[in-house]
């Protein structure tokens, strides 16, 4: 079994914010610590480092409240409005896909917050950013297909065909990726820093 195979049988995943019950504070996982055994294709232990002293197990640890785009319909709200172009005249944009507008992501369903683009930055390249609109509406749903694809992979490992593994992997990345909290933004959240 793979180091990556071996990880990907943790619960929780380097850099992510965790509750440390028996301690009771919030800690970020440092290292992975998988225990193998000779015999065993997979760890037989698997402990968290969150630099406290001590290595920690699953059942210690509590994960931080993460909203799930694929909860309640969330990545339904991420849509593309057209907003009223203010800066320019229709007829000084003919060359624009929709005259007159420019493209909004929304990601809350009262239409607000999300993605804007300044109008110059528009201006210079409309069909740049009306692709970067429709690939940031499509998110949600993209980042499901690969939550898809990875639970596939790790449901039937064997029989996985290794395209799809290595698939499997580069979309594990970006998981971890996506949910990783920054060090100085970590530091800057965790209770208790600068007090």
């Amino acid at each position: 079994m793979s180091h990556w195979e071996a990880m990907a049988k943790t619960v929780y995943q380097r850099n992510q914010k965790v509750w440390v019950d028996s301690v009771g504070a919030w800690a970020t996982i440092e290292r992975i610590v998988p225990v193998w055994a000779k015999g065993f294709d997979e760890p037989v232990r698997v402990t968290y480092d969150v630099g406290l002293g001590r290595e920690f197990q699953a059942h210690e640890l509590r994960p931080e409240d993460k909203v799930d785009p694929s909860v309640d319909g969330v990545a339904s709200h991420w849509r593309i409005l057209r907003a009223r172009n203010k800066w320019q005249q229709e007829s000084d944009c003919q060359h624009h896909p929709f005259p007159g507008t420019y493209p909004v992501v929304v990601t809350d369903p009262n239409d607000w917050g999300g993605w804007r683009t300044p109008g110059a930055e528009y201006d210079r390249d409309p069909r740049k950013i009306e692709y970067q609109a429709r690939l940031i509406a499509c998110a949600p749903r993209l980042h499901d297909l690969a939550r898809q694809l990875l639970e596939l992979v790790a449901d039937h490992p064997e029989d996985a065909p290794p395209a799809l593994t290595v698939l499997a992997r580069q979309a594990s990345a970006i998981e971890r990726f996506l949910h990783e909290m920054p060090a100085a933004a970590a530091a800057a959240t965790s209770p208790g820093v600068g007090d």
